[in-house]
């Protein structure tokens, strides 16, 4: 919103600032971190109020996650609402990209908002259908992945980027659709799995983000496409607003997620994260890149499908506990131990998903 004060710009003012994507990603997340430090108390206070008993904490868990029990979830509504907010004030509103990850962000948020409050009112682990939220995901995915593919160039529609190679295109054609699909539940989900212990999911989702936002930025740039030999995406730039915003929306919660943690975010959260990022993928044309840049998450999804097909077959465990961070849990180490090296690992996932831009 605030970009139309360009309009009152001559070239050479403090106006013109508002023309930069850099300078308004900068303002991006200043105002959601500040919207995080100002609601984050007050909202924790209602959800404390409202929720009574707060989150329920499954029985079969690692012994240690019952000394939670009473902690309010739905902590993903302070980071939707900052996310959302400092996005509209800063971003472009004609720019197709920026409304089509506010669509995916929002839709998951609702979805898990829904399944949040479900377990809260209920007092069980049990939220909405799984079924039921998969349709509906599967839905949001598919208006997602139709509306990048309409404003794609016309050499890049329905087709599948690799990284590395140099101008390697896999026509999908119709199965372009459900590869997106595919690729913002898929994540939206996977971040959802590694959403277990405090911290351990905000801060590999803001790691990525920002990544994905460097990208989105690279990728928006002519100049910068041409010397990468990078495809050209024209208006992905301002998601890096989106990305920075997100960036300061999850500094802003995890002072509040930080262990012990005084709040969960919650599906509510986790999947408007995952989704978001799915999302960016999609527009960006840096699907295969995600799985690279989110790679924890991917572990993490992979190794609740490994123990149940496992369990499956021959009724025995691959792992003490899935998902992954919870087996290690159950071999003794520590929570913090185990969220900070899990962010090392997110760290390092993202300089070699950066690298793929100039290794061709």
């Amino acid at each position: 919103m605030l970009y139309w004060l360009t309009a009152l710009s001559d070239g050479g003012d403090f106006f013109n600032l508002f023309r930069y994507i850099t300078f308004r990603a900068g303002g991006a997340f200043l105002t959601a971190l500040i919207f995080g430090f100002l609601f984050g108390k007050p909202l924790i206070n209602v959800l404390r109020k409202k929720q009574g008993k707060g989150q329920p904490i499954r029985d079969d868990g690692p012994e240690s996650h019952l000394s939670k029990a009473g902690t309010p979830t739905m902590g993903g509504l302070l980071i939707v609402g900052a996310l959302v907010t400092s996005t509209l004030l800063w971003g472009r509103w004609d720019n197709p990209f920026i409304w089509m990850v506010l669509l995916v962000t929002l839709g998951f948020g609702l979805i898990g908002f829904a399944d949040d409050y479900a377990k809260v009112s209920k007092q069980n682990t049990k939220g909405v259908s799984g079924k039921v939220r998969l349709a509906l995901g599967m839905l949001i995915a598919l208006l997602a992945t139709a509306w990048a593919t309409y404003f794609h160039p016309g050499d890049l529609q329905n087709q599948l980027a690799l990284p590395v190679f140099k101008d390697t295109l896999i026509n999908l054609g119709l199965f372009y659709l459900p590869f997106g699909i595919c690729v913002i539940v898929g994540s939206a989900n996977a971040v959802n799995l590694t959403d277990g212990l405090d911290g351990l999911a905000i801060m590999p989702a803001m790691i990525a983000g920002l990544t994905l936002g460097v990208i989105a930025y690279v990728v928006g740039r002519a100049d910068f496409t041409q010397y990468l030999d990078v495809h050209y995406v024209e208006n992905t730039g301002e998601i890096f607003i989106f990305t920075m915003a997100l960036f300061g929306a999850g500094l802003g919660f995890l002072w509040y997620n930080a262990p012990p943690a005084a709040v969960f975010m919650g599906d509510t959260g986790s999947l408007a994260l995952g989704g978001a990022l799915g999302a960016i993928a999609v527009a960006t044309k840096h699907e295969l890149v995600l799985a690279i840049v989110g790679g924890l998450f991917v572990v993490e999804a992979l190794s609740v499908i490994i123990q149940v097909l496992y369990f499956k077959r021959t009724g025995k465990r691959v792992f003490l506990m899935a998902p992954i961070h919870h087996h290690y849990e159950k071999k003794g180490w520590a929570e913090p131990t185990i969220v900070i090296r899990f962010w090392i690992i997110a760290v390092i996932l993202a300089m070699i998903g950066l690298a793929t831009l100039k290794v061709r």
